[in-house]
């Protein structure tokens, strides 16, 4: 099945402006690619242009204090992410003096690196043919051959990298793009426009109207259910704040004070009793949830006001200190000082 030529020709017309794209620069890819992890296109834009700004090149990255680049990473989730960045930035750094290597083997020995984003790199910065396999890759292939392997198992992703390793054209950069913008604007999880695919009349989905079928991603765990107690305790534009332990979910980011369970009003009082705070005024209870891959929490936020008093264990946000997404939900609505 050739599917490379009609690919091509479609992304050569219907190719998104991207402002990551062909520049040419392996740095920026790499920003780019590990910022698109989780996050769409849309979404990525404002942080990887703010960013690039500020750390321009590999060796910037590299020489910045990881609280200030967690900063810039914030909004964006997955803040492991963003340190393994760094770590790569500091590894091209040391062992190839700033420049990053041009081949898949030598990019996958680089912290951070998988072989979907060293065939990113490879392809779109040196022209190497090397297949990037994603999530929309699999998607289209699974349609294209009505394969209903479990996406999700190594196996399935390394077969059909193997497979796309010998359609790479002399466009490898273009053609790994292609897919992805095919998948984005095109091939969708739910109701694809297949009117619109340049791979209509190739794809077997299609023709048996089974698209609704693949891909296979196997069967979902549900996700765990947490209660949390968030303390949003303001004074003037500040909030109490500490700093989560190194391991485990969002591992040395900052957070709002917090405890296990759905507090009740006197259990709160006494909570603030044990911190040495006077609320001025009566506590608001509100409720926030938020969504990580495999865990959810349903947060009961207190939001109060006290004396900005010194507090052991806790700290007064400065602006500077990267808080997380499901904490930003918890300042809904108030001044963060920023």
């Amino acid at each position: 099945m050739d599917f490379t030529a009609p690919l091509l020709t479609w992304y050569d017309q219907h190719r998104r402006d991207l402002p990551w794209r062909g520049v040419g620069d392996p740095y920026a890819i790499l920003v780019s690619e590990i910022m698109l992890q989780q996050t769409r296109a849309k979404a990525v834009i404002p942080y990887y242009r703010r960013f690039m700004a500020e750390l321009p090149t590999v060796r910037d990255l590299a020489a910045c204090p990881e609280e200030r680049v967690l900063k810039l990473w914030q909004g964006l989730g997955y803040y492991s992410r963003a340190r393994n960045l760094q770590k790569c930035a500091r590894a091209v750094v040391d062992r190839y003096d700033g420049r990053f290597p041009g081949t898949v083997q030598e990019l996958l020995e680089l912290p951070g690196i998988g072989p979907y984003t060293a065939g990113a790199i490879a392809s779109m910065g040196f022209r190497v043919p090397a297949p990037a396999v994603d999530g929309n890759v699999l998607r289209i292939m699974a349609r294209l051959y009505e394969d209903g392997a479990d996406v999700t198992k190594q196996p399935t992703r390394d077969r059909w990298a193997k497979a796309l390793q010998g359609a790479m054209s002399e466009r490898p950069g273009d053609l790994n793009q292609a897919f992805m913008d095919l998948g984005s604007l095109v091939c969708l999880p739910k109701a694809p426009l297949c009117d619109s695919c340049p791979l209509k009349g190739l794809c077997l989905a299609h023709a048996h109207g089974t698209f609704d079928q693949y891909p296979n991603r196997g069967e979902k765990k549900p996700k765990r259910q947490e209660q949390l107690t968030v303390f949003a305790i303001r004074s003037g534009d500040s909030f109490l704040l500490r700093r989560r332990r190194e391991q485990g979910l969002l591992g040395g980011l900052y957070e709002l004070p917090n405890l296990p369970g759905h507090l009740s009003e006197q259990e709160i009082a006494r909570v603030l009793t044990q911190w040495g705070l006077a609320p001025l005024g009566a506590w608001e209870i509100r409720r926030e949830k938020h969504i990580f891959t495999h865990v959810v929490w349903d947060m009961e936020v207190v939001n109060l006001i006290a004396p900005k008093q010194a507090v052991e264990g806790l700290g007064w946000y400065t602006g500077a200190e990267p808080l997380p997404e499901a904490f930003l939900k918890c300042l809904k609505g108030q001044s963060t000082g920023e």
